[in-house]
Formats: structure tokens, C-alpha cells, sequence
């Protein structure tokens, strides 16, 4: 059993010998565990720090490709690597690695193909006001579209089980952590949250450049996901506001003429007619986007496929065969 900690990094030379010391050594039910640094275009000494600490597993990029692309390729090269257990930490040293062993419970009991920590927002003292119920927006938020119950879905503290990562696939550039929630909820996925405190702060985030930016690429990156798994629902809800809308006028103008009213009115008519043109277009976009979606997930079990290819091929023990007993 392999446990692989990947470590996404951006010039965390100081920073970086606190997460890597903190790190557990050992774990029940884990037989190995090794450590995997990405580093996103670091221009500081990240990596000869991490050689310092043993570390012999890299994948490096040349010039910054942020965090969703770190994620993808560091959880390529763990699978590569063999890995039945990835977890996710950060380089800023935020949060807990002494953890990892209670994070990595659940899916050693096959309970859970997920395991997100939970920051406990409410707790965490340099988050202002305004950022603790904007959290905790996000998160009802990412519940509804995934149909979980996870109180801290922006973590980035997670635990993922080597099928989990086989079924997953990441689209967005700028956070995969609302991604691969909604993705594994409309995948029926088992995901389970565990409490934990964060560390002290250490500096500022560099994901984004201010709250507002980070809500409105956060809340771009749930649309996405959420209208790739049901479009359906957004498209209908849609057809059916502007079909309702686009009726009015025709009821009003009905009721107008019962009573001996029905001269003019035609604007409101072609109001009407215009809304239940676009209820009509919406309709239509939802079918086509139901389409995409059968499509899309065709190619998801073709790319599992693809990935079971690639990296089981090297879990299977090789024996040699008796050609003799062939012939």
C-alpha cells in the first residue's frame, strides 16, 4: 500500500521545510510512503530545499501553469508512481500533515473514496467576516450541484484513492478543488469530511489577486462543472421561466378581450412572442447540451480506460513464461 504526498509548490523555500518535517513517517495500513513536490515555475530554491529533505520525486514546470495543472500532473506521476492513496497538501505549510493519517482512514476502511478536511472555517482567525460567509456560501453551493454534504468544500487538504483518481478528470485551470467535488458527486463517489485546525498563517494567498476575483472564477468553475453533469436542469428551468413570461401577455391580453378591452395591446404581444422564442432556443440548447453530456461521458469511460492502461500495467507482478509448455 503506497501513499504518495504531493506537495504543489511556488517558491516556498521558506515555508516548505515546515511541511516537509511535519510530514508522518509511518501510518497504519500504509506500507510506503513517499513524497512528490510540484514545482510551478519556482524561481527560489524550492527544490534543492526539498532535496535537503530526502525528497526524490519532482515534477517541474518551467513557467507558472497554477494550481489546477499542478494537481493533474503531480496526480499523474503519483499513479505512475504506483500510488493506491494520493494526498493533496500545500506548500505554504496551512495545513496539518501531522493529519494525513486520520485523512487517509476512511479510505483504508473502504469507507469513503474521498476524504476532505474540513478547516472548520468559523475557527480560523485571519479570515475575515466577509470571507467565513462567503465560504460557507460556496460550499451550500457546491452541495447543491454535487448533492453532498461537505461543510468546507474549497479544502485542498484531501485524501483520494487510487479509483477515485482514475474516474476524475480536470478541466479548469484555476482551482480543481469545486471541480472534482462536483465531478465526483454526479459519479457517485464516496466522500467524507474530517475536522481539522490549520496552521498559522504564513502569507498570502497566491491563487488569486483579491476576494472578488477569486468568487467570480470560483462561481464561473461550479457553472461549468455543474452545466457538464446536468444541463438539463439549467436549460429547462430556463425554457420554463421564459415560456411563463413569454404566456403572460398572451393570458393578459385573453382576458382583455373577454371583457370588451382587446384593441391594442400589440407590444405586450410581441413581447410575448419574443420570450417564447428564447424559451423555444432554450429548449433546444438543453437537448443539444444533453448530448454533449451523453458524449462527454463516453469519452470519460474511454479516458478511464486510457489511464487503467497506462498506469495498472505497471502494478501487474510479471512472471516468466513457459514457453516450452506453450509450444
Amino acid at each position: 500500500m503506497l501513499l504518495v504526498v504531493q506537495v504543489p509548490c511556488l517558491n516556498e523555500e521558506e515555508t516548505l521545510p515546515l511541511v516537509l518535517s511535519s510530514i508522518p513517517v509511518s501510518i497504519p495500513g500504509i506500507d510506503e510512503i513517499a513524497v512528490l513536490v510540484i514545482d510551478d515555475g519556482s524561481t527560489d530554491r524550492t527544490i534543492e530545499v526539498a532535496r535537503s529533505y530526502g525528497v526524490t520525486q519532482f515534477v517541474r514546470h518551467n513557467r507558472n501553469q497554477g494550481l489546477a495543472r499542478s494537481f493533474t500532473d503531480g496526480i499523474d506521476h503519483a499513479l505512475a508512481m504506483g500510488a493506491d492513496i494520493v494526498v493533496n497538501t500545500d506548500g505554504d505549510n496551512q495545513y496539518p500533515q501531522r493529519r494525513i493519517a486520520d485523512l487517509v482512514q476512511p479510505i483504508l476502511r473502504g469507507e469513503a473514496d474521498i476524504v476532505i478536511a474540513d478547516r472548520q472555517v468559523g475557527l480560523i482567525d485571519h479570515f475575515s467576516p466577509s470571507k467565513k460567509a462567503l465560504q460557507r456560501l460556496g460550499s451550500q453551493v457546491v452541495n447543491l450541484a454535487a448533492r453532498t454534504e461537505l461543510p468546507d468544500a474549497a479544502s485542498g487538504f484531501r485524501a483520494y484513492s487510487r479509483e477515485s483518481l482514475m474516474r476524475l478528470n480536470t478541466v479548469t485551470r484555476f482551482s480543481y478543488c469545486m471541480e472534482t467535488i462536483i465531478q465526483a458527486g454526479n459519479k457517485n463517489l464516496a466522500i467524507v469530511s474530517v475536522p481539522v485546525v490549520t496552521n498559522a498563517k504564513t502569507r498570502e494567498s497566491r491563487l488569486f489577486c483579491s476576494t472578488r476575483q477569486h468568487v467570480f472564477r470560483s462561481a464561473a468553475a461550479i457553472v461549468r462543472a455543474y452545466v457538464m453533469y446536468r444541463p438539463y436542469v439549467i436549460f429547462g428551468l430556463m425554457a420554463l421561466l421564459f415560456g411563463a413570461l413569454g404566456l403572460a401577455p398572451y393570458v393578459r391580453y385573453a382576458f382583455l378581450t373577454a371583457v370588451g378591452d382587446g384593441g391594442g395591446h400589440v407590444q405586450s404581444l410581441l413581447a410575448g412572442a419574443a420570450l417564447i422564442v428564447m424559451s423555444s432556443l432554450c429548449l433546444m440548447l438543453g437537448i443539444i447540451s444533453d448530448l454533449i453530456r451523453t458524449n462527454r461521458a463516453l469519452i470519460e469511460t474511454n479516458l478511464e480506460h486510457t489511464k487503467r492502461a497506462r498506469f495498472d500495467i505497471l502494478r501487474v507482478p510479471t512472471a516468466p513464461i513457459d514457453m516450452a509448455g506453450i509450444l
